[in-house]
């Protein structure tokens, strides 16, 4: 099956990704593999911004029409920023999940956490080994 899995992206076991911006900054979404496996998206519950989140914390609900989910915290910060068009159209994961269906930015607490998490080809390699 092909997959796009965007190769300048850092990604989790539990099927988020994160996106570097600037020096402290990240965008969080979940992976066209995650928005695939729930479907339709109806409801998305996002983080306050203010709030701060350690690694592993649930930070998000994605409800779709098969389920809801929790959305893990990748890394630790601050929530500077909420997707809040997702509020009004949150089909926009399902159409665009690494572009226009982002659901929050955060102050990354700690720079080193990155390393932690997959890159691209480990991300396909853990899809693939699920898929078996």
């Amino acid at each position: 099956m092909k997959r796009h899995i965007p190769s300048e992206l850092y990604y989790t076991a539990s099927h988020e990704w994160l996106r570097r911006e600037g020096e402290q900054e990240a965008v969080i979404g979940i992976t066209e593999h995650a928005q695939q496996l729930l479907g339709d998206m109806v409801f998305v519950e996002l983080p306050l911004v203010g709030r701060r989140l350690d690694v592993g914390d649930d930070c998000a609900v994605a409800e779709s029409v098969k389920a809801a989910s929790d959305v893990y915290m990748p890394v630790a910060g601050e929530v500077t920023a909420i997707n809040e068009e997702l509020e009004k159209q949150p089909e926009l994961i399902n159409r665009d999940p690494y572009g226009g269906g982002w659901l929050f930015r955060v102050r990354l607490t700690e720079d080193s956490e990155l390393e932690a998490l997959l890159d691209a080809e480990a991300y396909r390699a853990l899809l693939d080994a699920e898929s078996d």
